[in-house]
């Protein structure tokens, strides 16, 4: 903390004034006549940012904050010299706003350890084969950059060999994963195999790294709804508490109290009045909760991702990558060699990890004879088009014929793509995927704790009904497009449920923007990254659930924190109103309450076992 405040102006004036406080204290006792200067110095120090701030919020924004009523409370205990509790006054106000910032420098720590664990230079191999040192942001898409024997990845991009690489950075797995030819590695993992060569497949400003930082900054400026309903509270409060001092001022005056002793008890009415605590209930507790997420691997974008978590009735799930792994295999197909070569090279138009499972089962094609002329097209729900081609789920072929007895290839269980051409089926191919090992323990704790789950999937019944009897969901519904995730989204609402909704891919954005709490998997496409409010950097859901617990954590801390202010304040009004408080003990148990508030907040940094 010391070395916190060394390192800012706010903090350096803190210590100086500090200084001069303790300064005029030994004077004050010694008898000195100087330590009313001295304290004037100390008051000058401590409140100078206050004072700042008071200027700006009332002349700039014409808002008058709480740091206006604690200036005026010391310039006003000084004139009627009482200049030690008025430096005391700003002092423990300056210690709890201090207090604050340091709070908000840890939420912030996440990120900076983050971008620490990504290089800002590659080896970048030219066409002509020699290898010069670059930034990654020179890097362009198709770039060839070495990745040496225990080093980082400078950047996402595509493997040319089979690799072992540690992903613990992104996952929380320390066991090295392998990527073979042509699989995607990303930033920041590091390299426990031989060197290889890594083609750049994102910029380096839309690598997953990129998008984590980029998503933990932009959760500060988010705040939650209670910390909203605080900040404009808190200047209609002000207003009142400044139109209250004079009348109560008044009042006691013509009660045949002097003018001395009727202002002083204004002052501790200004002072005590003031709400620094209620201001501070939420904020340090929310960004405290959101560096907490980070550490554990789960990213919210703001304190209202927190607050609506919390109220989450329902929790519709996508499959593939979400509760299964999305490592598909392909266990089965029927296409001649000219069908097999259009299909792999339309898959490279996917990032679906069908897509990428089809082309990792032919890694040996060859793609000369593909019309590459002809575009590649995504038809929504259905599946890649090109020209009279379709490659897609099974249901977009309803209406085809199927001369070779396609349809009765499927097996229970496993997913299955059809190829068509011309209104006929001519090829197939079925692949399997494994179940999360930690996905029933999560929908489990779900379920205990309230929460309906329901799946939701393109996919075939017959594989939707065995992963959801695995995991242990009874309601799913399969075969669905993205608008019909939409629509179930939308059912719920209507209903008046919160409604959360977790995926991974491209289909599941829509879903993920229209419900209340939009959650992704971290391995999952950028653009459900974006349409998320959560996102699970580790990909496990026992963390989503952890994250679930922490959010109402959250709320039962903002409560506590919210009563215990508004308690102080008024047993602090009321001890001053029939004169048993004096101005000294009304600083220490007015801002003593602030620091208590702050750092019941920070407890949340911590941990829970």
């Amino acid at each position: 903390m010391f070395r916190y405040l060394l390192t800012n102006l706010q903090g350096r004036f803190l210590l100086i004034g500090t200084l001069f406080l303790v300064t005029g204290f030994l004077l004050l006792f010694a008898g000195h006549p100087a330590n009313p200067y001295v304290f004037y110095l100390a008051i000058f120090f401590l409140g100078f940012f206050a004072a700042k701030a008071a200027v700006v919020d009332t002349l700039q924004n014409k808002s008058p904050n709480v740091d206006l009523l604690m200036i005026l409370s010391a310039l006003g205990a000084s004139l009627i010299h009482y200049e030690s509790e008025g430096a005391m006054l700003l002092f423990i106000f300056a210690a709890a706003e201090a207090l604050e910032e340091f709070a908000t420098g840890k939420s912030t720590k996440a990120i900076e350890e983050l971008m620490g664990q990504v290089p800002t230079t590659a080896q970048l191999v030219k066409d002509n084969g020699d290898v010069i040192e670059v930034t990654t942001e020179e890097l362009a898409l198709g770039d060839r950059v070495v990745v040496a024997r225990g080093a980082q990845l400078p950047i996402d991009g595509y493997v040319d060999r089979s690799v072992l690489v540690n992903e613990a950075a992104l996952t929380g797995e320390s066991i090295p994963v392998e990527k073979v030819s042509g699989e995607e590695a990303f930033a920041g993992t590091i390299n426990e195999g031989n060197a290889f060569h890594l083609s750049v497949s994102k910029l380096s400003s839309e690598t997953i790294f990129s998008n984590i930082i980029r998503m933990v900054d932009e959760a500060q400026n988010r705040p939650s709804q209670i910390s909203k309903f605080i900040d404009r509270f808190e200047s209609k409060y002000v207003i009142t508490v400044l139109l209250a001092v004079p009348i109560f001022i008044a009042i006691l005056y013509f009660q045949n109290q002097n003018f001395s002793e009727a202002f002083y008890r204004g002052m501790i009415l200004l002072t005590v009045a003031s709400p620094c605590a209620l201001v501070a209930s939420a904020t340090p507790a929310t960004l405290s909760a959101i560096s907490h997420g980070a550490k554990n691997g789960v990213l919210f974008k703001g304190g209202a991702a927190m607050e609506e978590l919390s109220r989450m009735d329902i929790l519709f799930s996508d499959k593939t990558g979400t509760l299964t792994h999305g490592d598909f295999e392909v266990v089965a197909y029927e296409a001649d060699e000219a069908t097999i070569q259009e299909v792999v090279y339309m898959e490279q138009f996917s990032s679906h990890p069908i897509a990428q499972a089809i082309i990792s089962a032919f890694p040996d094609i060859e793609l000369d004879q593909v019309n590459q002329a002809e575009s590649v097209e995504e038809v929504s729900g259905k599946g890649l088009r090109k020209g009279q081609l379709l490659v897609g789920k099974p249901a977009a072929f309803d209406e085809y014929s199927d001369p070779r007895q396609i349809r009765s290839k499927r097996q229970p269980g496993y997913t299955s793509v059809f190829v068509g051409r011309d209104q006929e089926i001519i090829g197939y191919f079925n692949l399997a995927d494994q179940v999360r090992t930690e996905s029933k323990e999560a929908v489990q704790a779900f379920k205990n704790s309230g929460v309906e789950l329901v799946l939701l999937t393109g996919d075939n019944h017959e594989v939707a009904q065995k992963v959801a009897e695995e995991v242990g969901i009874e309601q799913f519904h399969a075969d669905l497009s993205p608008e019909d995730k939409i629509k179930f989204v939308q059912e719920s609402q209507a209903k008046d449920l919160s409604v959360g909704m977790i995926g991974d891919g491209i289909n599941d954005a829509p879903a993920l923007a229209n419900a209340e709490i939009g959650i992704a998997m971290g391995s999952g496409s950028s653009i459900a990254m974006e349409s998320s409010e959560v996102v699970i950097v580790q990909n496990d859901l026992n963390k989503l659930y952890d994250s679930y617990q922490l959010s109402h954590r959250l709320n039962r801390i903002i409560l506590q924190n919210i009563i215990f202010s508004i308690g102080v304040i008024v047993s602090l009004i009321v001890l001053n109103i029939i004169g048993w408080l004096d101005l000294p003990l009304g600083v220490v148990f007015h801002e003593g309450s602030t620091i208590l508030v702050i750092l019941n907040g920070l407890r949340l940094l911590k941990r829970k076992d």
